[in-house]
């Protein structure tokens, strides 16, 4: 891996976080600096953690403790959207397909925390 761009969690992420950018626009405006702005920021602190984590590779704990908070994110982001589903019904389709490749984002985060625990040596 020569970037974090090399990794499959950070694209995934990114065009998660642009996709959920777009739909949280759509929300009714009194949401867009509410809910709208949480889901924003959730999203895209799942990329930007995996980023600063890669950073810092260099400390396996750093590396793995940022890890942790994209996973951590991703759930956040999911929780959001929990929320969107229960109180805009005509967000339903469009969130349910999110929510699937959130959670699929979210294995693979978790996958590869475990990864860098236990294969570190080819991370130094």
């Amino acid at each position: 891996m020569k970037s974090y761009k090399d990794l499959a969690i950070y694209t995934l992420s990114l065009n998660l976080f642009y996709k959920t950018h777009q739909i949280s626009l759509k929300l009714p405006k009194h949401e867009l600096y509410e809910l709208g702005s949480q889901i924003r920021r959730s999203s895209d602190s799942v990329s930007t953690n995996i980023v600063e984590g890669y950073g810092r590779k260099r400390y396996k704990a750093d590396f793995i403790k940022f890890l942790t908070y994209s996973y951590a994110s991703n759930l956040e982001t999911l929780c959001h959207f929990e929320k969107i589903q229960v109180l805009y019904p005509n967000f339903e389709n469009e969130i349910k397909l999110l929510q699937s490749d959130y959670d699929i984002l979210g294995a693979k985060i978790f996958n590869f925390i475990k990864y860098v625990e236990n294969n570190w040596n080819k991370f130094e």
